[in-house]
């Protein structure tokens, strides 16, 4: 095989060799007189390469001859130039799905974070508002919408109970304060006309109102601690071996503790200390409404280990039911009740996974602690 144009054999290119064994092949090649004509060529490595293509001639089932193409490839920039209009095309279907994306992220994420922002920063200032879900916004974005408003009612609600707590407390100790400086006033200014038995009334009225305020401060700090108290890990007890224990303190002349617990209760995810705490309280309760007998009665049921604390007292009025476990609420204020014992029973109970409520019954009072088992 020749060369056109120059003359010369051309049998001995791979490719050509190739194509005379009945195969076709194409190949890239250096071009070795290659002379730079412009400073712009480096950005392209085509401006040295030649493409070349050799193809059998086949006349009969015989290979007759090869057919050789020989070029250049297309340079970078004159490339870019000739497919101007479909890389242009590209850029612009690229933008807009760009602008898209801006566009969704901004109505599903970036949007409903600011308006957060801003009702977080309305929060902290004391202009929260309830705030909606924005429709587009994403998913995660929905969730934390949803935490946040129940963040927000758990502050509210806790900044209602604060109110309400600094406002009885206000109450409950203006009362024997009033009562205190008032008997100071009176002995003060009428001590040398007062007879001894008048002295002695006012002596001892102060004597009951500095006892009611240091019985309000202690029933506060076991408050504080009841509501500050956290779950221990890996904490077990007893609730049989409590309940035997706050009827042994608690039976007298005047009261009969009565258990009715079975063999094989098992233990609770509590300290042995707050169940002896909630259980005092609850049978406290109703040796002071005037029962005689209080039964502790418990059961296992799903988890979960009640305890029962009924007695033959005279109940609890409808009225008062719904707001029994009520900081300062009571019924026997003026036989020393501070209302804050079951308030600090439900708290530990609460702490500790459990729950403490009241039941109605036909007659005396019934109330029900709920601890997880351990």
């Amino acid at each position: 095989m020749r060369g056109l144009g120059t003359g010369g054999d051309l049998s001995a290119l791979p490719e050509v060799r190739t194509a005379l064994a009945g195969g076709s092949r194409t190949v890239l090649r250096h071009i070795g007189k290659y002379r730079q004509r412009s400073s712009w060529e480096w950005v392209s490595r085509a401006s040295s390469v030649r493409l070349h293509h050799a193809r059998p001639v086949v006349v009969e089932g015989r290979t007759v001859g090869v057919l050789l193409l020989s070029r250049s490839p297309r340079g970078l920039f004159k490339g870019l130039y000739e497919d101007r209009g479909k890389l242009l095309l590209g850029a612009g279907v690229i933008i807009a799905v760009l602008f898209g994306l801006a566009g969704l992220i901004s109505r599903g994420v970036t949007r409903p974070i600011e308006q957060l922002s801003a009702a977080t920063r309305a929060m902290a200032q004391g202009r929260g508002e309830p705030l909606g879900t924005p429709r587009t916004a994403a998913i995660e974005i929905q969730a934390l919408y949803d935490d946040f408003r129940a963040m927000a009612g758990a502050i509210d609600k806790r900044s209602r109970y604060l109110r309400d707590f600094a406002a009885a407390l206000s109450h409950e100790f203006k009362t024997p304060l009033a009562g205190v400086r008032g008997a100071i006033e009176l002995l003060q200014d009428h001590y040398p006309t007062m007879s001894q038995a008048e002295r002695e009334r006012f002596l001892a009225n102060i004597a009951a109102d500095s006892a009611r305020l240091s019985a309000l401060v202690g029933r506060l700090l076991e408050l504080a601690r009841a509501d500050m108290a956290t779950p221990e890990a890996g904490v077990a007890a007893a609730p049989a071996a409590a309940a035997r224990t706050v009827a042994a303190a608690l039976s007298g002349p005047d009261l009969a503790v009565v258990l009715d617990l079975p063999a094989d209760l098992p233990p609770v995810a509590a300290p042995l200390a707050v169940i002896e705490t909630v259980l005092t309280v609850l049978v406290d309760n109703s040796r002071q409404a005037g029962a005689k007998r209080v039964v502790i009665e418990a059961r296992h049921e799903q988890g979960e280990v009640v305890l029962e604390v009924s007695d033959d007292g005279p109940g609890v009025a409808e009225a008062d039911a719904a707001r029994l476990f009520e900081p300062f609420f009571t019924t026997r204020r003026s036989q020393g009740g501070t209302g804050l014992g079951l308030s600090i029973a439900r708290s530990l109970a609460r702490a500790h996974g459990g729950e403490t409520a009241y039941v109605a019954r036909g007659t005396g009072a019934r109330f029900v602690l709920w601890l997880p088992t351990a």
